[in-house]
């Protein structure tokens, strides 16, 4: 599957936010990660459509919404106003999870599923074929800067055995450093943030783990991948 890479304005300076986005996410082909989270369903408080639709005119890039919130079928119809692409919630958090993957379509948004490091990964199985993306988290959702959790890595291998055409996400603790972990299981996108909005070259870190997906992912040869930045 096509690699991506996103970085994570959870860990950017939230005090220039349309310039963060656009330092690290500048064209229509990139994307950016966006962690919606309500105090309740995760420890810790975010922001919310507002702040989305705020940001929307000033970015081209594909927003990956994640809300990490205890009722999201509420915010399905703000988040597709506010100009989100895809809507991601977490299996745990709702109680008819093929309507709400239904409702996501309807409003025109692709469909992502989620799942928390303790939760079985067949758990998402009856979804799999209505649903464009499965996040599994590599870190306990709710805050950033934790240590990636490797063990987590056999749910990704199920997953890509099982669905080889799926694209499958990851999240937590990720950058260049532990890349081929993941996309040796068989992940091929991947949110980061600290590893992407601390880095020298922000830019040099993107497609370093961009060239990972697409050599040990893909299998492409040395001369197929993504040119490292000059």
């Amino acid at each position: 599957r096509p690699p991506a890479i996103l970085p994570s304005l959870l860990a950017c300076d939230l005090a220039n936010l349309a310039s963060e986005a656009n330092r690290v996410a500048p064209e229509k082909t990139d994307y950016v990660h966006l962690d919606v989270m309500d105090g309740h369903f995760v420890p810790n408080l975010s922001w919310g459509a507002p702040v989305v639709k705020c940001l929307r005119p000033h970015s081209k890039a594909y927003f990956d919404v994640h809300l990490m919130v205890s009722e999201p079928a509420k915010w399905v119809k703000d988040m597709k106003d506010a100009g989100a692409d895809m809507f991601t919630f977490h299996v745990e958090a709702s109680d008819d999870c093929a309507g709400l993957i239904k409702q996501i379509k309807a409003a025109g948004m692709k469909a992502g599923i989620a799942i928390k490091p303790k939760t079985p990964v067949e758990s998402v199985f009856p979804y799999v074929q209505d649903v464009d993306l499965v996040l599994v988290m590599t870190v306990e959702p709710g805050f950033g800067g934790q240590s990636f959790m490797e063990d987590m890595m056999p749910k990704v291998s199920t997953l890509r055995e099982r669905y080889p055409d799926l694209d499958i996400e990851v999240d937590g603790g990720i950058g260049p450093s532990n890349i081929d972990i993941c996309a040796r299981a068989g992940a091929n996108w991947i949110v980061a943030g600290s590893s992407v909005f601390k880095a020298a070259s922000p830019l040099a870190a993107i497609v370093t783990m961009k060239r990972s997906i697409e050599r040990l992912g893909n299998g492409l040869p040395d001369d197929k991948l993504t040119p490292i930045p000059a």
